[in-house]
């Protein structure tokens, strides 16, 4: 693992790797990725069984060598602080330790987002540190590559937000020199990225900055595109909390939102915002893509859990607005959830 250098400032690659272990797949390797996830939070009220049952139906789907997804919350005590104050219209999620071990089945959580910081930096590192109790790794604290050796493969992570403390998906040189770093001590280059605009109308995805609550949320494209020049082999788009499209571009994928995963009794208020895919997908030791396949996923009510959909209705609105949105370069999806990179229907 090597450092990649900027002027006066550098960059470390991989840093501790687990013990190597032996890819699902023989020649391959197999990253499962969901989207926004939320088990339950303290403030909306706690389910009886405290979430244990969350993800129990999609659990078997959980077979990846690298299993991910967007962790939107807190996982910690009462700290004492809480970003929102008196403010009734600001959300901070939070629930208690022993929710981490309920997240059974996850690898690796993407922690750059809006919400891990809810309760301070002590809320924060405490939900790293209790996910780690558990077996489960983080990624997200700005300039940190997460590496995992799978079979003969070293496989990058990193995560990417709009936010100060993170590696910001506004700021593209960084993002360049960021993935360059992961780039050069590992074979293959995942990003995670909470950004663009949220909400049941936000699916569309054209070049430009999108804004929130008068942020800057970044240009998904021109970030993802970023990404990928560097040297990404898969960018996985988060936060809009409803589902987008995705595209090859230089021959590797960017979903630019998986939608919701976990609805933990607040998210899926809209009718589009109850839909999310788990996206299987299968790259080479290069990380050229291989193979890929979305399954759907639905909430039954607002902040309900993930069940799985047989009618495909998710795999089928991200295969709608990816033609919409990337005409010339959206991948081939089937009626089965299977993905292919772009050709003849």
């Amino acid at each position: 693992c090597g450092l990649v250098t900027a002027g006066a400032t550098a960059i470390p690659g991989c840093g501790p790797t687990p013990p190597t272990q032996a890819a699902a797949r023989p020649g391959e390797v197999t990253i499962g990725a969901t989207g926004d996830l939320l088990i339950h939070d303290i403030g909306h009220g706690v389910p009886e069984d405290g979430g244990a049952h969350h993800f129990d139906a999609v659990r078997p789907w959980f077979t990846g060598d690298l299993v991910t997804g967007n962790l939107e919350q807190v996982i910690s005590d009462d700290t004492g602080y809480d970003k929102c104050g008196t403010d009734a219209d600001c959300l901070a999620f939070r629930s208690d330790p022993a929710t981490a071990q309920y997240f059974a089945g996850f690898d690796l959580l993407n922690m750059a987002n809006n919400h891990t910081k809810d309760f301070g930096d002590e809320g924060y590192a405490n939900t790293r540190e209790n996910l780690a109790a558990n077996g489960i790794r983080a990624v997200g604290d700005r300039d940190e590559i997460v590496c995992t050796r799978i079979g003969d493969t070293t496989v990058a992570m990193i995560g990417f937000a709009p936010y100060q403390g993170f590696n910001r998906v506004t700021d593209l040189r960084h993002v360049r020199k960021v993935v360059a770093a992961a780039a050069a001590s590992a074979d293959v280059v995942v990003v995670q990225a909470h950004m663009g605009a949220e909400g049941p109308n936000a699916n569309a995805v054209t070049p430009g900055v999108e804004r929130m609550y008068g942020e800057n949320r970044g240009d998904p494209v021109a970030f993802a595109h970023a990404a990928v020049d560097a040297g990404a082999d898969l960018v996985l788009g988060h936060g809009p909390h409803t589902l987008r499209g995705a595209e090859f571009y230089k021959g590797r994928l960017i979903a630019y939102s998986l939608g919701n995963f976990g609805g933990g009794g607040v998210f899926g208020a809209e009718q589009a915002t109850r839909y999310g895919v788990y996206l299987d997908v299968s790259l080479h030791p290069d990380g050229t893509f291989a193979r890929g396949r979305m399954r759907s996923i639905h909430f039954a009510f607002e902040g309900g859990a993930p069940l799985p959909d047989p009618d495909g209705r998710a795999a089928a609105l991200v295969d709608d607005f990816s033609r919409r949105d990337f005409p010339m370069t959206a991948p081939r999806i089937g009626e089965d959830g299977t993905l292919s990179p772009p050709g003849p229907r």
